[in-house]
């Protein structure tokens, strides 16, 4: 199958506002607005977002922060900071403990052009929990319109101690210009002509929701993460035996009613429905009101065009859930809405979409699939 953009219906007209795609990035990058100390490699370059590379020291601080409107970043860790570690050769960064790092990338945005942060698929299944940070900021993972400076992750393994350095990318940037609406309506336009979510009752109020597959195909319903498991090594894809790091979640033992999840427990869960993403448009899956539900879902929200489209080989990909209780034991049943998608439409199709030849999908076509580094 032709997995190029040349090759599928690319017959999209050209809009003022929306989310920038590739060949916008490149352009952004070869005019000085995305620049870096060393030079930004195609591979970084996404369908609709740009990866972020750590940068060579972290600063160990013991609290997260933001700097607030008057502040830097730099300014605040000068405070804040208990110690400095070079990356330059790779470090561990330990669980439960809170690292400030410059990332090597710097924007000089234009002035309608703004930007949204989130981790990346394989950072967010790690339980790696990464945010963006700016000067001047009083919101995290938000970088505002005609931002000019530096960019910060904040970075807090929360299961498994982690070994990084200075190029390791764990959170991804996607730019927009203007500020358009991601509307029900249209959502559920694009729910008929294309079909977003496969799956029996499709529910779209404030995104499309998507549900917990407690059942699965072969009785293995999810992974529960072990608390007391090795060091990853955030470069290394399948390198790790999964048996050291997770336990197997059947639907036997879950009982007829559904999956107790225990607090401070990090588990990877499917969803019932098959997810698409048209090829001019991405989503973000939004983590569920805990008005619902005493959990939270997904740290990783960005999926691109392509991912899950039959066009691009996709056909039958499910989301991935990743999901952390809070403070009480919570029953979680099969079929319950757990987070919602939001479709937001680009300024023109991609040159390259996600499950085409060499940008790294390693999540198309994906069921029940832990991250990366695990040994399959």
């Amino acid at each position: 199958m032709t997995d190029t953009p040349d090759a599928v219906n690319t017959a999209v007209a050209a809009r003022t506002t929306g989310i920038l795609p590739s060949q916008v990035l490149r352009e952004m990058i070869a005019r000085g607005d995305i620049t870096a100390p060393a030079a930004i490699a195609e591979a970084q370059i996404q369908p609709a977002s740009i990866d972020l590379r750590l940068g060579s020291k972290a600063f160990r601080v013991p609290a997260s922060f933001l700097p607030g409107r008057d502040a830097t970043v730099a300014e605040k860790l000068a405070d804040l900071s208990m110690h400095e570690i070079d990356l330059r050769d790779g470090a561990v960064l330990e669980k439960g403990c809170v690292y400030i790092v410059p990332v090597l990338e710097e924007l000089a945005l234009p002035a309608r052009v703004s930007a949204a942060a989130n981790p990346k698929s394989s950072t967010g299944r790690l339980d790696i929990f990464t945010r963006l940070i700016t000067d001047y900021a009083v919101e995290f993972e938000t970088v505002a319109a005609g931002y000019r400076g530096p960019l910060y992750t904040e970075i807090s393994p929360r299961t498994f101690s982690i070994l990084v350095r200075t190029g390791s990318r764990l959170n991804q940037l996607r730019l927009r210009r203007g500020t358009p609406a991601a509307s029900d309506s249209a959502m559920r336009r694009l729910q008929n002509e294309v079909g977003l979510v496969h799956g029996a009752d499709v529910d779209i109020r404030e995104g499309v929701a998507v549900s917990v597959d407690l059942q699965g195909g072969d009785g293995l319903i999810g992974y529960r993460a072990k608390p007391h498991a090795g060091l990853i090594d955030v470069d290394r894809p399948a390198s790790y035996a999964i048996d050291g790091f997770w336990e197997p979640l059947r639907a036997t033992a879950s009982g007829p009613d559904g999956l107790i999840l225990n607090p401070d427990e990090f588990y990877i869960l499917a969803s019932k429905e098959f997810i698409t993403v048209p090829l001019d448009h991405a989503a973000e899956m939004r983590a569920y009101d805990t008005k619902v539900g005493e959990f939270r879902v997904h740290y990783a929200g960005f999926f691109d065009p392509g991912f899950g489209h039959d066009q691009v080989g996709g056909a039958g990909t499910r989301a991935v859930l990743e999901v952390r209780a809070h403070d009480v034991p919570y029953l979680i049943e099969d079929g319950q809405v757990v987070c919602r998608l939001v479709y937001e439409a680009l300024t023109a199709v991609p040159d390259k979409l996600y499950g085409s030849a060499g940008i790294g999908s390693n999540y198309q076509r994906q069921g029940l699939k832990l991250s990366k580094h695990f040994k399959t």
